[in-house]
């Protein structure tokens, strides 16, 4: 009905127009003396003619109204081709959006472009700065000394920053970055338990973990990356206690520890880019003795399930700890 009415706006001049032309002919033939029954049947001749012509007009437009709504829905993703319009400002339209159509092409291709080159020199960067960090391990470790143990300590922590900046460069690759294969979650559990345990050793934290033989189907590069964002959350934010690893024989990976926990008003939003709470502004306000929070580490832990199409999700009370729990057998992301 809307399209109709705005149909009969549009061409309301022809209308009036071509009924007063009818009014003119049959006044004419009146002062002529035409008989009525003539001038009748040619009124009604012009109106039904005229009719014919408006709702084949209408169907005409009908369609290319049709055309126009899929063009606008589809435009945030697909190019689509517009209708052949007829008239002079809708042929004018049709090019400027043809227009406009090239041009965001170009800025998208040179946007790729430019993101591409930005992917390449990050990359590089992470990968060539991985050796001096090897050499500075190396040094520190060649000697037991406090202080080496002090900066042992921040050099580890400088890797995980470097491998967190490498995944979020690689977390928009598509599928084809994942290597899916049969893995053995005790193996890659341990692993990385291995790779923390002087981070625990180093806080006095107790680590605790209570294994099951399951085999999961899995990128275990990946996996390996959003567990160990959880362990150094875990040993980030506990400062007595320890952190317990469990595997579950329904394939669950639970990480729990005993440390400040996460506020309730916190717990919907922790999974947000940027994001740091209340344990983040205690960290931030120097209230521990943790760095400084960005917000970015479990971001990419929800990046990465998805990526890996499985579950995250976190339980919290304050000054309790945190849980959480990696559901290999769970394809959505839910915050309890």
């Amino acid at each position: 009905m809307k399209f109709f009415v705005s149909f009969l706006q549009e061409r309301i001049y022809p209308i009036v127009w071509g009924l007063v032309a009818i009014a003119i002919c049959v006044l004419v033939f009146w002062l002529y003396g035409v008989p009525n029954n003539a001038i009748v049947y040619t009124a009604i001749l012009c109106i039904t003619a005229g009719l014919a012509v408006g709702a084949f007009d209408f169907v005409r437009q009908w369609k290319q109204h049709k055309i126009r709504l899929h063009a606008i829905r589809t435009a945030a993703y697909e190019k689509t081709e517009l209708p052949d319009e007829i008239g002079v400002a809708a042929g004018d339209y049709s090019t400027l959006v043809e227009s406009l159509w090239k041009r965001i092409d170009s800025l998208m291709d040179q946007q790729f472009s430019e993101r591409m080159e930005a992917k390449d020199y990050y990359t590089t960067w992470v990968h060539q700065i991985k050796t001096p960090l090897a050499v500075m391990q190396m040094l520190v470790k060649s000697e037991d000394t406090e202080q080496n143990r002090a900066l042992a300590a921040e050099l580890f922590r400088t890797e995980q920053y470097v491998d967190m900046a490498l995944g979020y460069i690689r977390l928009g690759e598509d599928a084809s970055d994942l290597a899916v294969r049969e893995c053995d979650l005790d193996e890659l559990v341990r692993a990385s338990i291995r790779r923390y345990a002087p981070q625990f050793i180093g806080k006095k934290l107790s680590l605790n973990y209570e294994p099951c033989k399951v085999t999961v189907v899995t990128d275990g590069k990946w996996f390996t990356f959003l567990l160990e964002q959880l362990l150094s959350n875990a040993v980030k934010y506990t400062y007595e206690g320890g952190v317990t690893v469990t595997i579950t024989e329904d394939a669950k990976v639970i990480v729990r520890d005993t440390g400040i926990g996460i506020a309730p008003e916190d717990v919907p939003r922790v999974f947000e880019k940027g994001f740091t709470g209340f344990n983040g502004r205690l960290v931030s306000t120097g209230d521990t003795d943790g760095g400084r929070a960005t917000g970015l580490g479990l971001y990419l832990c929800r990046k990465i399930a998805h990526k890996l199409n499985v579950g995250l999700s976190v339980e919290s009370e304050i000054g309790k700890g945190s849980a959480f729990t990696i559901d290999m057998h769970k394809e959505d992301i839910v915050v309890d």
